[in-house]
């Protein structure tokens, strides 16, 4: 009986989603994850590699279609060069959402960096930070540092309790939906703070502090 139950359990179950579809949904998510998070996350090393590899054949599989001049695959062709498009948007809009905060706290990410050289930067981004904060400290020794005495020309000096490199806001509130049940949190009210279930499909407005956590687990994304 549980052999006929399983057997009619597999017939209806859902057909499996291509692994093409499942990276566009990854990479949406890694996408507007980025854009909207107060701080760099983690750089989706398979992810990209994946998109890239696939960015580069269909180009080529473009080139072939448009090299043998047939009319009847310009229909083929435009939804090829529209996929292409679309892929070559979301890496751009991601990668430039990046450097964008490389470029707001370089010394901040290149302390990170330091101590998680194989998660948080691809290799790229690590020559970046390195170029952009070499050339930072230089221009800023031409133009002042070299004046002050040597004790005072460090960037990111934190002597006296005060630190002078300046970090993302982790109390920065976000819009959060949770993809699957991700647990309770902690939310700060006018008088005291409470804890509340994140539930699949709930949609929050919370501390990035506090849903952090979840949306690196993949439990939660931000919207």
């Amino acid at each position: 009986m549980d052999d006929d139950i399983q057997d009619i359990l597999n017939s209806v179950s859902a057909p499996s989603i291509p692994q093409r579809t499942r990276d566009l949904q990854a990479l949406t998510r890694a996408w507007v994850n980025e854009r909207t998070s107060p701080e760099l996350l983690s750089y989706p090393t398979p992810l990209i590699e994946r998109v890239m590899e696939r960015t580069k054949k269909q180009i080529e599989t473009i080139e072939d279609i448009t090299g043998t001049l047939d009319p009847r695959s310009n229909f083929t062709l435009v939804i090829l060069q529209t996929e292409l498009e679309r892929f070559k948007f979301i890496v751009r809009s991601y990668l430039r959402a990046r450097i964008a905060k490389i470029d707001a706290r370089p010394l901040h990410y290149r302390a990170l960096s330091q101590s998680e050289p194989t998660t948080l930067l691809s290799p790229l981004e690590q020559q970046y930070l390195q170029s952009h904060q070499a050339l930072l400290s230089s221009h800023y020794n031409s133009s002042f540092l070299a004046t002050f005495p040597q004790s005072l020309q460090k960037l990111d000096d934190t002597s006296g309790g005060v630190s002078m490199v300046d970090k993302p806001d982790e109390e920065t509130a976000v819009f959060c939906r949770a993809l699957r049940d991700a647990g309770s949190v902690e939310v700060m009210g006018e008088t005291a703070t409470t804890d509340v279930e994140l539930q699949r499909g709930d949609l929050w407005l919370l501390r990035w502090s506090a849903v952090k956590d979840a949306v690196v687990r993949g439990d939660v994304e931000l919207v």
